[in-house]
């Protein structure tokens, strides 16, 4: 039949088309002209982008003009080249799809291919008429673009000369600003905190924009002094845009993980006055420290000091603010304190700037022959630690001459000199942006996709990048390391900040400083990169706009947000906000080339659900719908025709079971959920090969036969690097030892048993080279032997394992385990020695539940490098370990739920071992 059509076509119909007609049937070689000239167009872009970085504000107009046109032609380019692949996807596989239609479907079906090829088509022909016109105009600006870059006036700009570090040296960032200049700032706050009246005081920290308030706050907040003094400790972040509600969540929140207690299970309904009263309950008879950082309202302190309750016993707050407006309204006593910040001296500003110009240069000495410039760029910043850590950065990384740092210098006086006033902190900011290379401006951009203060979790920032195009491959590298090493390249230069580590220093979550963030909207808006629908902006969104960040569905402006060019869709509405069922069902009408959907926040709602008409997403990649309410355990099927699918988050949703069809998304590379059903993947589980992240499956209960053949099945994902698994069976041990064995990318992995008598030894695993993270949860015979030996391991979590023989002396020789969890079942011994030599690089121990342990004994240079000591219900453990005082890196020690006799021997009035816990630097009792 299609030869048929093909040869009726041909000698037929076409030579009586007309040439309008004709043009539907060359698409496939204008589309090919097109995807040559986008190729053209992003090449100029990056060219363009290198020229404005030389010409900052001088740039001229007309050329400004020119490169907005080639940004808007190469988004027209994208958005065809992607309608097109749709309507493919859609026909069938011959030259001459039309006529194939005629012939197999009925005229309705005809009629509408025809539209959507003369839509295509007549967009194509606009496009290239458009580019025509910049090509045209292109060749007046080409002399000032070519001699810019092929005479050497952008060897310092975009330079990719710098020699980058381990990421982990970009989070001293903080303790370099703090120690320079901020040491008196930081002595007469925790005296004020400490020490003083009974009655509740407020401290201000008073300052400008980039004074450091956050960073001595932060400071003081952190000091073991402080810590130690007051019984509950709450950081709040204000920001702008808070809701008074919102803050005393937040506040209720981490009171409640403080005390290691869960929040009333209805803090998301409790309104204003509920929130109060239970603040305050938490507050009862406690001393307690909140800082409010970042505040801009003066009408804070009336809205929430009813929450703060003067308990008469030294309780403190402190607010960082940068208004003298906000002080005025708060300060209402005598006792209240306010300290004015001010800006670092020359001196000290030049210490700070030899710091970060010079950290890998000289012994951060600076040269004699750099002396005199470096102080100029010190005296054009003002004193603002905030700029002088920014060009300080920027610096670090380029050739130590004066003719280089001349030249950087003669482009910063222009922005710097506009005003008496150092007006240009995000100018410097910016300079740092122009400096990136052109692959991690995008990145960098990304951040101003979340809400002002937003922490993002940086595995989350790494796979949208991925989905986004942003990440290119490089040979031997995952995208996910090259993700993570650009993410680390925007750490070390100081634009990003390590907002927490993980147990072994790595980034857990990241976020830009809020100057950072006003000169990345700035930018984004005249790239055309992102538009917010928030609070604060009441202005229709207009243009092609690329990424929409969803704050607020209060102003309507979603209702009438329409934009078929918009790539990435991010909701971060609260869930006292409405999230309707028809904005969810528009979606794919609105932004039908969406390659990153993105729900965040307590958006769980009566009645949502993903709706069918979502496969007609054809380019999606990231789909996070976490919280949000489904109305069955069933992933729906029609998600399942998400072809390019490469990030699903259904965590929180109810869904536990995935439909067969579901391997049909070939190109998944990272899965999470809550104990995934996967019984009706498991003959086609194998064919998901670019899987890395598969959390938390559970093992069929039922038939153990489905669940030998699932493990088995688990061993064709040979470049899973994260999994997590449910109910193991001690009769699967074989065949799981067998199928993890086949995953030598494997880096974390959990394994819990069905119950707490299923024994998991799992004996036969040869090699797990890259593992760094291991959990295992049930009966264990012995530690098995492969544990000790693999070489990279990091952290390692026991729980209910049954063990009888000391579990340490086979651990106790792994050369990199950082962090050891024994948990509660684990071991049901009486006595642990932890032996001369043995845990050299481990930081953190904790012991929790062994209920039969009586005596723990710690050898002289056992522990060497151990920071954190955690003694969590140990009931038979009558007084402090043997050897303790020998910890002398211990920096914590946490003692909970322990026996009265345990608190009475270490008791600071008169407990006899008392003297041997005084040397850490903090002991932390509950």
């Amino acid at each position: 039949m299609a030869e048929m059509a093909v040869s009726f076509a041909r000698d037929k119909l076409l030579p009586l088309l007309s040439d309008e007609a004709k043009l539907l049937w060359n698409i496939p070689k204008e589309f090919e002209d097109i995807q040559n000239e986008l190729e053209y167009i992003q090449g100029s872009l990056e060219k363009a982008d290198r020229m404005a970085a030389e010409e900052g504000d001088n740039a001229n107009k007309g050329i400004k003009k020119w490169v907005k046109d080639l940004r808007e032609a190469s988004f027209r380019i994208e958005d065809v080249i992607d309608e097109h692949i749709i309507y493919v996807e859609h026909q069938p596989h011959d030259a001459l799809g039309c006529a194939a239609l005629l012939f197999e479907c009925n005229i309705t079906h005809f009629i509408e291919s025809l539209r959507r090829r003369h839509q295509i088509a007549s967009e194509i022909q606009q496009i290239k008429s458009f580019v025509q016109g910049i090509k045209q105009r292109g060749i007046d600006y080409d002399y000032l673009i070519k001699p810019s870059l092929e005479h050497g006036s952008s060897s310092y700009r975009g330079s990719q000369s710098v020699q980058w570090h381990d990421p982990r040296l970009a989070s001293r960032y903080l303790d370099e600003a703090e120690v320079v200049g901020l040491e008196d700032p930081k002595d007469e706050l925790i005296t004020w905190l400490v020490e003083g009246p009974a009655e509740r005081t407020i401290i201000f920290v008073v300052g400008m924009g980039g004074l450091g308030k956050t960073t001595v706050a932060g400071r003081v907040f952190n000091n073991q002094k402080v810590i130690a003094h007051f019984d509950c400790h709450a950081w709040i972040t204000v920001s702008q845009s808070y809701t008074v509600e919102g803050l005393l969540r937040d506040l209720l929140k981490k009171l409640c993980k403080e005390k290691k207690v869960d929040p009333p299970h209805d803090i998301s309904e409790m309104n204003r006055d509920s929130l109060i009263d239970e603040v305050r309950s938490h507050l009862q008879r406690k001393r307690y420290v909140v800082i409010f950082d970042d505040v801009w309202s003066v009408e804070l302190w009336g809205q929430i000091e009813n929450a703060m309750l003067d308990t008469k016993n030294g309780c403190r707050i402190l607010i960082t603010t940068r208004m003298d407006g906000v002080v005025d309204s708060c300060m209402k006593y005598p006792s209240d304190k306010v300290h004015k910040l001010k800006p670092l001296t020359q001196e000290e500003s030049m210490q700070l700037f030899c710091k970060k110009a010079f950290r890998y240069h000289n012994n951060g000495h600076c040269p004699e022959d750099l002396k005199k410039i470096s102080s100029d760029f010190v005296e054009k910043c003002k004193g603002l630690p905030l700029a002088i850590v920014a060009i300080g950065s920027l610096l670090s990384g380029k050739e130590k001459t004066p003719f280089e740092w001349e030249k950087i210098r003669r482009s910063l006086s222009s922005e710097m000199n506009k005003s008496p006033h150092l007006i240009g902190i995000t100018k410097i900011l910016g300079f740092s942006y122009d400096d990136l290379p052109y692959y991690l401006k995008s990145c960098l951009l990304y951040f101003g996709v979340y809400p002002e203060d937003y922490e993002v979790n940086s595995k989350r920032l790494i796979w949208q990048w991925i989905a986004e195009g942003f990440v290119k491959e490089e040979e031997g590298k995952t995208l996910e390391d090259t993700a993570q090493q650009y993410l680390s390249e925007l750490i070390s230069r100081g634009l990003v900040q390590v907002s927490s580590f993980t147990f072994d220093g790595k980034a857990k979550s990241c976020r830009v400083h809020d100057l950072l963030r006003d000169m990345i909207l700035r930018k984004s808006k005249d790239l055309s990169f992102c538009k917010h629908i928030s609070k604060e902006d009441e202005s229709m969104p207009s243009g092609m706009i690329r990424r929409l960040s969803v704050e607020t569905f209060s102003n309507g402006l979603t209702g009438s947000t329409k934009s078929l060019h918009t790539r990435s869709l991010h909701v971060f509405a609260q869930k006292e906000e409405e999230l309707t069922n028809n904005f969810v069902q528009e979606i794919p009408t609105k932004y039908r080339l969406l390659k990153i959907l993105d729900f965040e926040g307590d958006l769980t709602l009566p009645g949502i659900f993903v709706p069918e008409n979502w496969e007609n997403l054809a380019h999606l990649k990231y789909l996070n719908i976490r919280h949000l309410a489904m109305k069955t355990e069933q992933l729906p099927k029609y998600i399942c025709n998400l072809r390019n699918l490469e990030t699903l988050d259904i965590r929180e949703t109810n869904v536990s079971k995935l439909p067969k069809e579901f391997c049909k998304l070939k190109k998944l590379r990272h899965l999470l959920g809550d104990n995934l059903d996967l019984f009706q993947l498991k003959n086609g589980l194998g064919g998901l090969t670019s899987l890395q992240t598969l959390c938390d499956v559970s093992i069929p209960v039922d038939d153990n036969d489905n669940g030998v053949e699932l493990i088995r099945k688990l061993g064709k994902l040979k470049q899973l690097r994260n999994l997590s698994l449910n109910g193991v069976k001690e009769e699967q041990g074989s065949i799981l030892c067998f199928s993890l064995n086949e995953m030598t990318n494997l880096e974390k992995l959990n394994i819990w048993s069905e119950d707490e008598d299923e024994i998991i030894d799992l004996p036969t695993i040869s090699s797990l080279p890259m593992l760094r993270k291991l959990c295992l949860v049930g009966k264990l015979r012995k530690i098995p032997e492969w544990v000790p030996q693999l070489q990279n391991l990091v952290k390692l979590t026991l729980e209910n394992c049954k063990l009888t023989d000391d579990p340490f002396k086979s651990l106790q020789n792994m050369p990199h385990l950082l962090f050891l969890d024994v948990y509660y079942g684990a071991y049901e011994g009486e006595s642990l020695n932890f032996e001369d030599g043995g845990f050299q690089q481990l930081r953190k121990l904790s012991l929790r539940g062994m209920l039969n342990l009586k005596s723990i004994i710690i050898d002289k240079g056992a522990l060497h490098s151990l920071e954190n000591l955690l003694f969590w219900n140990i009931p038979q453990l009558k007084t402090v370990p043997p050897g303790i005082q020998h910890l002398e890196k211990l920096q914590l020690l946490e003692i909970y739920n322990m026996a009265d006799e345990f608190y009475e021997c270490i008791a600071p009035d008169g407990g006899p071992l008392h003297p041997i816990v005084q040397h850490p630097s903090l002991v932390k009792i509950l």
